[in-house]
């Protein structure tokens, strides 16, 4: 009970952060800012009350809101595993010594900017509800719009990605297909994966979820199996 409300929190901060980043990137007007919409529609997917989207805005509007900056952390975990850590903070010296020092006391290293970006695909991931569409029919109506892949999760909801420069085009799509739209984020996909025995698999895990519990801390994307 307690890791479920530790991890709701975590996701409401992680979209106030991206609320407080779109707003003061392209204002408060969701129809003026896909980005905006994207955080709505994020944030009713993991349930966030209205009313506390509604405050991150004003939060946002504000002038004495912290300026958030979004930084990328690359680097290795125990077992020459990549992993990629993006960052939301108002306060990169702090930040980074701590992504460091998670690396560190993990077994891991932080490394340079590039040195591992490239082993990764930048993309938009898109949650469809499934409402009984042809894949294979959506996939021809889609391709003119950056799709990538598409498929169903464990839930049979379907997963539309799309390259990233593609992201604007493909959300516009979706909803001009009146399509209903579950969550819309923009990821790194691994472009080969590395499969470790049980024992240091766990070792790799342990440094991700510590990293993902860093306050700084956004999204953690690796190349582990």
């Amino acid at each position: 009970m307690f890791a479920r409300w530790d991890r709701m929190a975590k996701q409401f901060t992680r979209i106030g952060k991206e609320i407080a980043i779109a707003v003061k990137a392209a204002g408060p007007e969701p129809d003026n800012n896909p980005a905006l919409r994207r955080c709505y529609l994020n944030a009713k997917a993991v349930n966030m009350p209205k009313d506390r989207v509604e405050a991150a805005i004003k939060r946002a509007m504000g002038k004495d809101i912290s300026n958030y900056e979004e930084v990328i952390y690359e680097g290795y975990a125990p077992h020459g595993i990549a992993i990629l850590v993006e960052t939301a903070t108002d306060n990169t010296t702090r930040t980074v010594a701590n992504v460091r020092m998670h690396f560190n006391k993990m077994g891991g290293s932080l490394g340079n900017s590039g040195s591992v970006a490239f082993m990764f695909n930048r993309v938009g991931e898109f949650k469809v509800k499934n409402e009984g569409q042809d894949l294979e029919e959506l996939e021809l109506e889609l391709i003119d719009y950056g799709l990538e892949e598409i498929g169903e999760d464990s839930e049979g909801n379907i997963i539309i990605r799309a390259a990233f420069s593609e992201f604007g085009n493909m959300s516009k799509a979706l909803e001009d297909k009146g399509l209903t739209l579950i969550s819309s984020e923009l990821k790194r996909i691994p472009l080969n994966t590395v499969e470790l025995p049980e024992d240091q698999a766990k070792e790799v895990l342990e440094l991700v979820d510590r990293l993902e519990q860093d306050e700084d801390v956004q999204q953690v994307f690796y190349n582990l199996k």
